[in-house]
């Protein structure tokens, strides 16, 4: 796709990429991942429909890890403004989860950021989607194929960096 932009009295060639809009939250352990949600189009992620999907993940804990729940799960999320909406809060405490501190916005001690998307993004950089369905499913490709080590070397992963981050005094990582 093209659009043409006026610049300095004349016009000018711009091209732009058309990106394939599925927003998603995602709930995983060390086994793999429990459950992937996409907002529709349009949609805006809120308190509300957060605490819809906590809802949903604590059935997916339920339904693929027989007997979690009762032995006690560790919750951590970041401290995104729907997270901590009165409403999520609430939703969290209706789960039985057991909420893990998370510092404000700390993407190097977010497994998801630092380990679950960045390596999802690795592999779908440079393809190119003729639609939301086909993306989900190249996702779902992803996750699907990989083996209970792998997230678990993600988990992992928090410890090491956690402790660096304590040794750098609140520091953020470097690569």
């Amino acid at each position: 796709m093209q659009w043409m932009k006026k610049e300095k009295g004349r016009r000018r060639n711009s091209r732009f990429k058309v990106g394939i809009e599925a927003y998603g939250d995602n709930f995983w352990d060390s086994k793999g991942v429990l459950l992937i949600d996409y907002l529709p189009k349009g949609t805006t992620m809120n308190g509300q429909c957060y605490a819809n999907l906590l809802a949903q993940a604590r059935e997916a804990v339920v339904q693929k890890r027989c007997g979690k729940l009762s032995r006690g799960v560790l919750f951590l999320q970041d401290n995104a403004s729907v997270h901590t909406a009165r409403v999520s809060r609430q939703a969290l405490k209706e789960t039985g989860f057991s909420e893990i501190d998370h510092p404000p916005y700390s993407p190097d001690l977010a497994p998801s950021d630092y380990f679950l998307f960045s390596n999802l993004k690795k592999e779908l950089r440079g393809r190119r989607f003729v639609d939301d369905n086909q993306m989900k499913m190249a996702v779902e490709r992803h996750f699907n194929c990989k083996e209970k080590e792998y997230f678990l070397g993600g988990l992992k992963a928090l410890y090491t960096r956690c402790e660096k981050c304590i040794s750098l005094e609140r520091d953020y990582i470097e690569k």
